[in-house]
């Protein structure tokens, strides 16, 4: 008894320590774009200090939720996910692979609080068939990114085929679905839905003996982006646009009271969200447990844990957001868009879009995932830089099309297949991580105040909210895929300029690949 209360002790001191760390990121990414609201607020675009005040609530919340989120993924959702996928796979059954996958698609993606977001605000759909629909899309998708990495197909092939398929349907679906179509797909691959797949595609990749099983456990995200897409513009042949976008409500409190009310208000509804959220993936972990995993109890009390800290970092940042930062970002939109020089709105949503997708949770388990995987030789802080340059210029270019009205087509068009080009000549990693991050940097600040700010700032400026407004999550998603691949051309040249100056050594023996990885 006296060496279980020391080891809890110790695990609990640990906890504080990575909590403290956590925080400490977070604290780190957050401060930025809260410091760029204030200097907007106090000269070019004054906000009602009740607004302002909320922001800065919500701000604190923010912090909090992102470092509790954080710690409960690496041990809960992470854990989950490979323990899951290796096991699986590991009973070398065609037919379970699939069915777990695409049961696991689901339930992760109906847990997914952005598609949550999205579907309210989407006219014409009802919410609970937009979100059955693109549940299926993702379960399918990742069933296919499944296979792919057990029979080792170019990630490049599929998502080429994937995408010609897009854009074919594209062109037959009605405009007023284009943009939401591809922000769906961005807002399904959220803070809930990233480390669970990803540690998912680790689990599979680990019964695999060859040298590129690694390589290819990413690419997860990518193809499970796609999935979304197909859904949406299946649905907007049968469910034609109807209704109008109801804009946000700025929030009011004439003082402290009505300060804590509104969040107050907030906590239980989000609470009540996250914990419908959480059931279905603690209900499969508890099945899967008890009919195959097996795991000491040791174990499943940390990964119980590690679900409580998901939980309320959920709820902390979930309201902190709705309640905080959606109406700012809404309010700024309309004044900025108010003032004269209304062309501002590109540099400021560019120096936005640098900052807010480092306050991304699912980023942050990607850079980690990645560097860990590479041994450090691509960097966090590399990976960091280049999808900050990638969101500044997908929001520069979506606050172009707030202002023009330019189709989003002539945007998406020409960008992917710039990327899809890339992909035949950097390395084949480069390519999977690059279209997972276009995944990841689409989170929930994009969802709940990048497209808000747009929607504030089409509406003032009279634009059409549905088509010129949404499309902010597609541009974010689509940019990181060029910047990520051009890091990747840099990194090869210099590994052939330094193979080119080091003396030639052997050529390591790879190791033989399993003659049958799974049965059909």
């Amino acid at each position: 008894m006296q060496g279980m209360r020391q080891s809890w002790q110790n695990h609990l001191g640990q906890t504080k320590t990575i909590l403290y760390e956590k925080a400490r990121e977070a604290l780190a990414s957050v401060l930025p774009i809260t410091a760029i609201v204030l200097v907007l607020c106090f000269t070019i675009s004054p906000i009602p200090p009740d607004t302002l005040l909320t922001f800065l609530v919500g701000a604190v919340l923010l912090i909090f939720g992102m470092a509790l989120f954080t710690l409960g993924a690496e041990t809960a959702m992470t854990p989950i996910g490979e323990r899951v996928g290796a096991q699986m796979t590991k009973s070398r059954k065609l037919w379970v692979v699939v069915c777990v996958s695409l049961l696991i698609g689901i339930i992760v993606t109906i847990s997914e609080p952005d598609l949550q977001v999205l579907a309210g605000q989407v006219p014409g759909i009802p919410n609970a068939v937009l979100i059955g629909a693109v549940a299926v899309g993702v379960g399918i998708f990742l069933v296919i990114a499944l296979l792919r990495i057990l029979f080792q197909i170019p990630l490049n092939g599929l998502l080429i085929a994937s995408y010609i398929v897009i854009f074919t349907l594209a062109a037959f679906a009605p405009k007023d679905f284009l943009a939401v179509a591809f922000d769906s797909g961005g807002v399904t691959t959220g803070p809930m839905t990233v480390p669970f797949i990803m540690a998912l595609g680790l689990g599979v990749s680990s019964t695999r003996s060859d040298g590129k099983a690694g390589e290819d456990s990413f690419g997860l995200v990518a193809l499970c982006s796609v999935g979304p897409v197909l859904a949406v513009l299946t649905l907007a042949l049968a469910y034609p646009a109807a209704g109008s976008y109801v804009p946000s409500v700025v929030p009011e409190a004439g003082d402290s009271r009505e300060l804590w009310r509104l969040f107050a208000q907030g906590l239980p509804v989000y609470a009540k969200e996250m914990g419908a959220a959480l059931a279905p993936i603690a209900a499969f972990f508890a099945v899967f447990q008890v009919t195959s995993l097996h795991l000491p109890r040791k174990n499943v009390l940390k990964i119980t844990v590690g679900l409580l800290y998901t939980y309320i970092g959920l709820v902390l940042f979930m309201t902190g957001v709705n309640v905080g930062f959606l109406p700012a970002g809404s309010y700024l939109g309309r004044q900025i868009a108010a003032l004269e020089q209304s062309w501002v709105l590109i540099p400021i949503g560019m120096l936005m879009g640098w900052f807010i997708v480092q306050a991304e949770p699912a980023v942050h388990v990607l850079n980690r995932q990645v560097e860990e995987l590479t041994s450090g030789a691509i960097p966090g802080k590399a990976m960091s830089t280049s999808l900050s340059i990638g969101v500044a210029v997908s929001i520069g270019l979506a606050m172009l099309r707030v202002l023009t009205g330019v189709s989003i087509f002539v945007l998406l068009v020409p960008g992917y297949l710039c990327a899809i080009g890339l992909s035949f000549v950097v390395p084949k990693i480069f390519t999977a991580i690059a279209f997972d991050s276009g995944g990841v940097a689409s989170g929930p600040m994009t969802a709940t105040f990048l497209l808000p700010f747009a929607m504030g700032a089409c509406e003032t400026l009279g634009g059409n909210v549905v088509t010129d407004a949404f499309g902010v999550v597609t541009m974010v998603a689509m940019t990181p895929l060029i910047t990520i691949q051009l890091l990747g051309l840099v990194y090869q040249l210099k590994l052939k300029k330094a193979a080119a100056e080091a003396p030639a050594a052997p050529a390591p023996e790879m190791p033989a690949a399993d003659d049958e990885i799974i049965e059909l």
